[in-house]
């Protein structure tokens, strides 16, 4: 019998990524390209096909053995209709994006939520595996999330569910380009973090994070207040005790309102492991609803990183309704 493949497309608004994935959930192939916005969709639908049929020959695959294609778009994706209702970032509107790579490709095509794509591949290969209800946070220029409910991604009434960075933990706070202010991504992402420390270095010019980057802010990211800490900064310790808090109070609501048994974090900020969940862990078991309850949720870094959109999206097809 002739192995299957499927092949999951990772599409961001820098670069566009296709991995070949087994049957195992193993990627076997990755190609990526940048995704060169703005420019027409008809554009961006090219350059998904091509990588797609890159790949599978970089495996040695042939196409009549790629079972089908799965996309992860930022976006209001309805995936059982297979249209971008919305995508900010792109411009597009109601984009038929399925119907348009079936035609190109030949093949099935499933299209998800970027976030939602990540979360269903932790799901099934990485940090979530085995719950029932998950939810995965991707810490990084904003704040993505998924979540799973028995075993299904959870994409609401109109395919705009999940989109927890924009809940308000501040009221009348820092405004948010969704049009709110106060929302949880503009204190608790990898970006507010690093323009928070930023702010902390231009208010105090004669800190020690200065030297870390070489008198240089264009060189602060989000790990420079993380290394000010280890280096006994009290200025650098008090912007991640901020930035860590943020992030327990949104996981709390996210906690409150799921109760999933897992929820896993990742983006690059994850790499800083227990010197990140732990004071996190202590502040949810604080403020959690049920913290009485023998049963509380797990937290823990995400294992895919950088690989969950892809095999969530390679595996789309699985989901039941589709």
């Amino acid at each position: 019998m002739q192995k299957q493949y499927t092949i999951g497309v990772d599409l961001g608004g820098t670069t566009i990524t296709a991995g070949l994935v087994d049957e195992n959930l193993k990627i076997i192939e990755k190609v990526t390209c940048d995704t060169n916005l703005p420019r027409p969709s008809e554009e961006v639908e090219q350059s998904i096909a091509g990588l797609c049929r890159q790949v599978a020959e970089k495996g040695g695959v042939s196409f009549d053995q790629i079972r089908w294609v799965g996309i992860g778009t930022p976006g209001s994706v309805n995936g059982p209709e297979g249209i971008v209702e919305f995508n900010a970032n792109f411009g597009y509107n109601n984009w038929p994006l399925a119907a348009n790579m079936q035609a190109l490709l030949g093949c099935r095509v499933y299209i998800e939520n970027d976030a939602n794509a990540a979360a269903y591949g932790e799901y099934i290969a990485g940090a979530a595996k085995g719950a029932k209800y998950a939810v995965a946070i991707t810490l990084g220029t904003g704040i993505g999330c998924g979540v799973i409910i028995e075993g299904k991604i959870f994409s609401g009434y109109n395919h705009a569910g999940a989109e927890l960075g924009h809940m308000v933990i501040v009221n009348d706070g820092r405004p948010c380009m969704c049009g709110r202010k106060g929302c949880w991504e503009k204190y608790a992402s990898a970006r507010a973090l690093t323009e928070d420390t930023r702010e902390a270095m231009r208010q105090h010019p004669d800190n020690m994070m200065w030297g870390l980057v070489g008198g240089d802010l264009s060189k602060v990211n989000a790990k420079t207040a993380y290394d000010g800490m280890r280096a006994g900064d009290p200025l650098a310790t008090e912007v991640v005790k901020h930035f860590t808090d943020a992030v327990g109070c949104g996981l709390t609501n996210v906690v409150n309102i799921f109760q999933p048994e897992i929820v896993c974090i990742g983006g690059g900020i994850s790499k800083e492991g227990e010197t990140l969940l732990a004071p996190v862990r202590e502040y949810i078991d604080r403020e959690e609803y049920a913290r009485d309850s023998n049963k509380r949720v797990t937290l823990k870094t995400a294992q895919l990183r950088n690989d969950a959109g892809v095999v969530g999206a390679a595996s789309l097809g699985d989901q039941a309704g589709y």
